[in-house]
Protein backbone atom coordinates (compact mmCIF):
# COMPACT_ATOMS: atom_id res chain seq x y z
CA UNK A 1 0.00 0.00 0.00
CA UNK A 2 2.78 2.42 0.98
CA UNK A 3 4.61 1.59 -2.25
CA UNK A 4 1.50 2.47 -4.28
CA UNK A 5 1.21 5.82 -2.50
CA UNK A 6 4.84 6.61 -3.30
CA UNK A 7 4.29 5.78 -6.98
CA UNK A 8 1.15 7.93 -7.13
CA UNK A 9 2.89 10.86 -5.40
CA UNK A 10 5.82 10.62 -7.77
CA UNK A 11 3.51 10.68 -10.79
CA UNK A 12 1.69 13.75 -9.44
CA UNK A 13 5.01 15.54 -8.94
CA UNK A 14 6.14 14.70 -12.47
CA UNK A 15 2.85 15.89 -13.95
CA UNK A 16 3.16 19.15 -12.00
CA UNK A 17 6.71 19.65 -13.25
CA UNK A 18 5.59 19.00 -16.83
CA UNK A 19 2.77 21.52 -16.44
CA UNK A 20 5.13 24.18 -15.14
CA UNK A 21 7.54 23.52 -17.98
CA UNK A 22 4.71 23.86 -20.51
CA UNK A 23 3.79 27.25 -19.09
CA UNK A 24 7.30 28.68 -19.42
CA UNK A 25 8.69 27.79 -22.85
CA UNK A 26 12.31 28.67 -23.47
CA UNK A 27 13.07 32.03 -25.08
CA UNK A 28 13.37 31.81 -28.87
CA UNK A 29 16.90 31.34 -30.13
CA UNK A 30 18.52 34.44 -31.60
CA UNK A 31 19.66 33.49 -35.09
CA UNK A 32 21.18 36.88 -35.98
CA UNK A 33 22.10 38.99 -32.96
CA UNK A 34 22.95 42.19 -34.88
CA UNK A 35 20.14 44.67 -35.62
CA UNK A 36 20.93 47.45 -38.10
CA UNK A 37 19.00 50.53 -37.00
CA UNK A 38 18.82 53.48 -39.37
CA UNK A 39 17.70 56.56 -37.48
CA UNK A 40 17.50 60.31 -37.51
CA UNK A 41 20.26 62.46 -36.05
CA UNK A 42 18.12 63.91 -33.27
CA UNK A 43 17.71 60.69 -31.28
CA UNK A 44 21.43 59.99 -31.62
CA UNK A 45 22.91 63.48 -31.21
CA UNK A 46 20.66 64.23 -28.23
CA UNK A 47 22.13 61.18 -26.50
CA UNK A 48 18.80 59.34 -26.18
CA UNK A 49 19.74 56.31 -28.25
CA UNK A 50 23.20 55.82 -26.64
CA UNK A 51 21.39 56.03 -23.30
CA UNK A 52 18.81 53.37 -24.24
CA UNK A 53 21.08 50.99 -26.16
CA UNK A 54 22.83 49.29 -23.19
CA UNK A 55 19.47 48.58 -21.53
CA UNK A 56 18.11 47.04 -24.71
CA UNK A 57 21.16 44.88 -25.35
CA UNK A 58 21.27 43.63 -21.76
CA UNK A 59 17.55 42.82 -21.69
CA UNK A 60 17.37 41.03 -25.05
CA UNK A 61 20.80 39.66 -26.00
CA UNK A 62 20.75 41.56 -29.30
CA UNK A 63 23.45 43.98 -30.44
CA UNK A 64 22.49 47.29 -32.03
CA UNK A 65 24.38 48.70 -35.01
CA UNK A 66 23.30 52.33 -35.37
CA UNK A 67 23.70 54.73 -38.29
CA UNK A 68 22.17 58.21 -38.09
CA UNK A 69 21.41 60.78 -40.76
CA UNK A 70 18.57 63.04 -41.79
CA UNK A 71 15.28 61.17 -42.09
CA UNK A 72 15.44 61.20 -45.90
CA UNK A 73 18.89 59.57 -45.92
CA UNK A 74 17.91 57.19 -43.10
CA UNK A 75 14.89 55.96 -45.06
CA UNK A 76 16.96 55.62 -48.22
CA UNK A 77 19.39 53.35 -46.34
CA UNK A 78 16.52 51.03 -45.52
CA UNK A 79 15.19 51.27 -49.05
CA UNK A 80 18.49 49.88 -50.38
CA UNK A 81 18.46 46.95 -47.94
CA UNK A 82 21.09 48.29 -45.54
CA UNK A 83 18.87 48.47 -42.44
CA UNK A 84 16.56 46.18 -40.51
CA UNK A 85 14.58 48.85 -38.66
CA UNK A 86 13.83 52.57 -38.97
CA UNK A 87 13.38 55.15 -36.22
CA UNK A 88 12.48 58.42 -37.94
CA UNK A 89 10.18 61.46 -37.76
CA UNK A 90 8.63 62.45 -41.08
CA UNK A 91 5.13 61.00 -41.38
CA UNK A 92 4.60 61.59 -45.10
CA UNK A 93 7.96 60.04 -46.03
CA UNK A 94 7.30 57.09 -43.73
CA UNK A 95 3.90 56.47 -45.32
CA UNK A 96 5.43 56.65 -48.80
CA UNK A 97 8.05 54.08 -47.71
CA UNK A 98 5.37 51.67 -46.47
CA UNK A 99 3.28 52.28 -49.58
CA UNK A 100 6.24 51.18 -51.70
CA UNK A 101 6.21 47.82 -49.88
CA UNK A 102 9.33 48.20 -47.72
CA UNK A 103 7.52 48.03 -44.39
CA UNK A 104 4.18 46.85 -43.07
CA UNK A 105 3.37 49.18 -40.18
CA UNK A 106 4.34 52.62 -38.89
CA UNK A 107 4.29 52.70 -35.10
CA UNK A 108 4.42 56.15 -33.43
CA UNK A 109 5.89 55.79 -29.91
CA UNK A 110 7.23 59.14 -28.71
CA UNK A 111 7.26 62.84 -29.50
CA UNK A 112 8.90 66.14 -28.65
CA UNK A 113 8.59 69.60 -30.13
CA UNK A 114 10.28 71.51 -32.87
CA UNK A 115 11.52 74.88 -31.68
CA UNK A 116 12.45 78.12 -33.43
CA UNK A 117 15.71 79.50 -32.10
CA UNK A 118 17.59 82.65 -32.95
CA UNK A 119 19.39 85.76 -31.65
CA UNK A 120 18.51 86.79 -28.12
CA UNK A 121 17.32 90.25 -29.25
CA UNK A 122 14.79 88.58 -31.62
CA UNK A 123 14.93 91.15 -34.47
CA UNK A 124 11.87 89.66 -36.19
CA UNK A 125 9.81 89.72 -32.98
CA UNK A 126 8.62 86.13 -33.18
CA UNK A 127 8.10 85.57 -29.45
CA UNK A 128 4.51 86.78 -29.61
CA UNK A 129 3.59 84.67 -32.67
CA UNK A 130 0.77 82.21 -32.01
CA UNK A 131 2.03 79.61 -34.48
CA UNK A 132 5.22 78.61 -36.27
CA UNK A 133 3.71 79.87 -39.55
CA UNK A 134 3.19 83.32 -38.01
CA UNK A 135 6.77 83.30 -36.71
CA UNK A 136 8.12 82.39 -40.16
CA UNK A 137 6.04 85.19 -41.70
CA UNK A 138 7.59 87.66 -39.26
CA UNK A 139 11.08 86.43 -40.12
CA UNK A 140 10.42 86.83 -43.85
CA UNK A 141 8.84 90.28 -43.47
CA UNK A 142 11.79 91.52 -41.43
CA UNK A 143 14.37 90.08 -43.83
CA UNK A 144 16.14 88.43 -40.89
CA UNK A 145 18.53 85.59 -41.73
CA UNK A 146 17.20 82.04 -41.55
CA UNK A 147 19.41 78.94 -41.81
CA UNK A 148 17.83 75.79 -43.24
CA UNK A 149 19.18 72.26 -42.99
CA UNK A 150 18.27 71.76 -46.64
CA UNK A 151 18.89 68.00 -46.37
CA UNK A 152 15.39 66.46 -46.70
CA UNK A 153 15.53 65.41 -43.06
CA UNK A 154 12.40 65.26 -40.93
CA UNK A 155 13.24 68.72 -39.60
CA UNK A 156 13.73 70.10 -43.11
CA UNK A 157 10.44 68.56 -44.25
CA UNK A 158 8.70 70.19 -41.28
CA UNK A 159 10.34 73.53 -42.08
CA UNK A 160 9.12 73.38 -45.69
CA UNK A 161 5.59 72.60 -44.51
CA UNK A 162 5.65 75.63 -42.21
CA UNK A 163 6.77 77.91 -45.05
CA UNK A 164 3.95 76.43 -47.16
CA UNK A 165 1.41 77.11 -44.40
CA UNK A 166 2.74 80.69 -44.25
CA UNK A 167 2.28 81.07 -48.01
CA UNK A 168 5.97 81.91 -48.50
CA UNK A 169 8.62 80.44 -50.82
CA UNK A 170 11.96 81.53 -49.32
CA UNK A 171 14.23 79.60 -51.70
CA UNK A 172 15.56 82.57 -53.70
CA UNK A 173 15.62 85.12 -50.91
CA UNK A 174 18.96 86.65 -49.85
CA UNK A 175 18.17 86.14 -46.16
CA UNK A 176 17.52 82.39 -46.60
CA UNK A 177 20.63 80.17 -46.16
CA UNK A 178 20.33 76.48 -47.07
CA UNK A 179 23.40 74.47 -46.07
CA UNK A 180 22.54 70.81 -46.72
CA UNK A 181 23.84 69.62 -43.35
CA UNK A 182 22.76 68.03 -40.08
CA UNK A 183 21.14 69.74 -37.13
CA UNK A 184 24.34 70.33 -35.19
CA UNK A 185 26.05 72.10 -38.08
CA UNK A 186 22.88 74.08 -38.82
CA UNK A 187 22.79 75.35 -35.24
CA UNK A 188 26.46 76.30 -35.46
CA UNK A 189 25.94 78.29 -38.67
CA UNK A 190 22.82 80.00 -37.28
CA UNK A 191 24.83 80.98 -34.22
CA UNK A 192 27.64 82.41 -36.36
CA UNK A 193 25.23 84.26 -38.67
CA UNK A 194 23.00 85.58 -35.86
CA UNK A 195 20.17 83.85 -37.67
CA UNK A 196 16.99 81.95 -36.91
CA UNK A 197 16.54 78.23 -37.53
CA UNK A 198 14.15 75.37 -36.82
CA UNK A 199 15.45 72.59 -34.58
CA UNK A 200 14.14 69.69 -32.57
CA UNK A 201 14.29 70.75 -28.93
CA UNK A 202 16.44 67.82 -27.77
CA UNK A 203 19.30 68.56 -30.18
CA UNK A 204 19.14 72.29 -29.45
CA UNK A 205 19.47 71.73 -25.70
CA UNK A 206 22.30 69.24 -26.16
CA UNK A 207 24.21 71.53 -28.57
CA UNK A 208 26.68 74.19 -27.40
CA UNK A 209 25.54 77.52 -28.87
CA UNK A 210 24.44 81.00 -27.80
CA UNK A 211 21.07 80.98 -29.58
CA UNK A 212 17.88 81.62 -27.63
CA UNK A 213 14.80 79.39 -27.61
CA UNK A 214 12.15 81.78 -28.90
CA UNK A 215 9.19 79.66 -29.90
CA UNK A 216 8.07 76.19 -28.79
CA UNK A 217 5.06 73.97 -28.18
CA UNK A 218 2.77 75.67 -30.68
CA UNK A 219 0.08 73.42 -32.13
CA UNK A 220 1.93 73.15 -35.44
CA UNK A 221 5.30 72.20 -33.92
CA UNK A 222 4.73 68.69 -32.52
CA UNK A 223 7.42 66.23 -33.64
CA UNK A 224 6.39 62.55 -33.65
CA UNK A 225 8.87 59.66 -33.91
CA UNK A 226 7.91 56.29 -35.39
CA UNK A 227 9.30 52.79 -35.84
CA UNK A 228 9.15 50.65 -38.99
CA UNK A 229 10.44 47.08 -39.32
CA UNK A 230 11.74 46.36 -42.83
CA UNK A 231 9.76 43.52 -44.36
CA UNK A 232 11.66 40.36 -45.43
CA UNK A 233 9.37 40.19 -48.46
CA UNK A 234 11.45 43.01 -49.94
CA UNK A 235 14.88 42.04 -48.54
CA UNK A 236 15.28 38.35 -47.62
CA UNK A 237 18.33 38.90 -45.42
CA UNK A 238 16.71 41.55 -43.22
CA UNK A 239 16.82 40.75 -39.50
CA UNK A 240 13.07 40.95 -39.15
CA UNK A 241 12.98 39.04 -35.85
CA UNK A 242 15.56 41.42 -34.41
CA UNK A 243 13.65 44.49 -35.63
CA UNK A 244 10.46 43.21 -34.02
CA UNK A 245 12.35 42.49 -30.79
CA UNK A 246 13.64 46.08 -30.72
CA UNK A 247 10.17 47.49 -31.41
CA UNK A 248 8.64 45.32 -28.68
CA UNK A 249 11.30 46.42 -26.19
CA UNK A 250 11.30 50.15 -26.92
CA UNK A 251 7.49 50.29 -26.64
CA UNK A 252 7.53 48.38 -23.33
CA UNK A 253 6.67 50.21 -20.08
CA UNK A 254 10.31 50.00 -18.95
CA UNK A 255 11.67 51.67 -22.10
CA UNK A 256 8.94 54.30 -22.20
CA UNK A 257 9.70 55.20 -18.58
CA UNK A 258 13.39 55.56 -19.52
CA UNK A 259 12.44 57.82 -22.44
CA UNK A 260 10.29 60.06 -20.23
CA UNK A 261 13.08 60.35 -17.66
CA UNK A 262 15.84 61.20 -20.14
CA UNK A 263 17.14 64.75 -19.76
CA UNK A 264 15.33 65.57 -16.51
CA UNK A 265 18.49 65.44 -14.37
CA UNK A 266 20.52 67.53 -16.83
CA UNK A 267 17.98 70.02 -18.18
CA UNK A 268 15.25 69.97 -15.55
CA UNK A 269 12.77 68.59 -18.10
CA UNK A 270 12.33 65.57 -20.32
CA UNK A 271 13.55 65.87 -23.90
CA UNK A 272 11.12 63.30 -25.29
CA UNK A 273 7.62 62.16 -24.28
CA UNK A 274 6.33 58.61 -24.68
CA UNK A 275 3.10 57.68 -26.46
CA UNK A 276 1.22 54.98 -24.53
Amino acid sequence: MRKSLIIVSTCVMLLGLMACTAKTPPAPEIVNEVIRLSTTTSVNDSGLLPYLQPYFEEDTGYKMEVTSAGTGAAIEKARTGDADCLLVHAKSSEEDFIGEGFGEERLPFMFNYFVIVGPEDDPAGIKDAATAAEAFTAIANSGSKFVSRGDESGTHVKEKNIWKDAGIDPADEDWYISIGAGMGQTLTVADEELAYTLSDKATFLAHDNSLSLLKEEADDMKNTYSLIAITPERWEDTNYAGALAFIEWITSPKALDLIDAYGVDTYGEGLFFSIR
